[in-house]
């Protein structure tokens, strides 16, 4: 699966979204089929798909994406993981995209929470 993942990261750095999507689905079903749906890594694979999808402006895909990856980590490592929050700022952005700055600021803001909370 690493060899996967290494490759799709590579096509995401030079901007060919479309040939790392699948390499990324590949590696969500992997982590899926042997880590389980709710292991920390198959957040990790649900975010990076989640990411391809808004490079991609393919926001209404990305957004439930985004919100499994959450709901994962929160439940593995806790609401206030640093993890959490960096998913938040993602998210965050995507709310920003689809004009829902309202809901882009409570994420932001928790996330700043959780960061701050981890400063002390």
């Amino acid at each position: 699966m690493l060899c996967v993942e290494r490759l799709a990261r590579l096509y995401e750095s030079q901007g060919r979204y479309v040939e790392a999507e699948p390499l990324f689905e590949r590696a969500l079903a992997i982590a899926d089929k042997f880590g389980g749906h709710e292991h920390p890594e198959t957040a990790k694979y649900v975010n990076y798909l989640a990411v391809i999808y808004e490079k991609q402006e393919r926001y209404k895909e990305a957004e439930p994406l985004f919100k499994r990856a959450i709901a994962i980590k929160e439940r593995s490592h806790g609401r206030e993981h640093p993890d959490v929050a960096t998913l938040l700022e993602d998210f965050a952005e995507v709310l920003r995209k689809t004009d829902r700055d309202s809901e882009a600021d409570e994420m932001e803001v928790r996330a700043r929470a959780i960061r701050a909370k981890h400063e002390e």
